[in-house]
């Protein structure tokens, strides 16, 4: 018999035999978004501290534009549109694909420093509500 074969009775009694043997509950979350429950909300954050969110399941298409000094997010929602500006933000566009952030911070442009590739700065967000 092989050594690493194992019965599961005492896993079966608590519910789950699927489960490994040394999987927690924080193992199991995604660090981009959390499990509970199904609705699933984009929240974006301003400096000033003001946040709006709107809801994954309304978005309907999705823009980005390569700007020569900025690039732009367009998110087109049933009922708002919000705008993205900064810097590096086509990995946040891929992201958007399989509604993976939660929250987006902006921060104040005065406190850019690098402008790399590898980092995304959200430096200005607007979200507006679309005419019926």
């Amino acid at each position: 018999m092989n050594p690493e074969f194992k019965l599961r009775f005492d896993q079966m009694r608590q519910g789950d035999p699927s489960k490994p043997d040394n999987v927690s509950a924080a193992d199991g979350e995604n660090a981009l978004y959390h499990p509970m429950g199904f609705a699933r909300n984009l929240c974006l954050v301003w400096p000033d501290g003001g946040r709006y969110f709107l809801n994954y399941a309304y978005l309907i298409s999705a823009e980005f534009v390569v700007g020569d000094d900025m690039n732009k997010i367009t998110l087109n929602f049933s009922s708002h549109t919000a705008i993205l500006n900064g810097h590096g933000l086509e990995p946040l566009y891929m992201e958007f694909l399989d509604h993976l952030p939660k929250l987006v911070f902006a921060v104040d442009p005065r406190y850019l420093q690098n402008k790399s590739a590898n980092n995304i700065l959200v430096v200005n967000m607007a979200v507006e509500i679309n005419p019926h």
